[in-house]
């Protein structure tokens, strides 16, 4: 067995390729999206807190 035939046979995985490497582009970008999302998140609320503060700030002023 040549070194490349045991690299495909690695990628092909006994024939369940196709599931192993789809459940780790899901697994990868479920973690991505539970890294990015909460990020995005804050900023959002840190923005909307910040806008309320100033809408706040100008209906206090006579």
């Amino acid at each position: 067995m040549t070194m490349t035939e045991s690299l495909v046979d690695f990628f092909r995985m006994g024939g369940y390729a196709f599931y192993v490497w789809w459940s780790y582009v899901v697994v990868t970008v479920v973690l991505a999206l539970n890294f990015v999302l909460p990020m995005l998140r804050h900023r959002r609320v840190r923005r909307d807190l910040a806008q309320e503060l100033r809408f706040a700030d100008r209906c206090d002023e006579p």
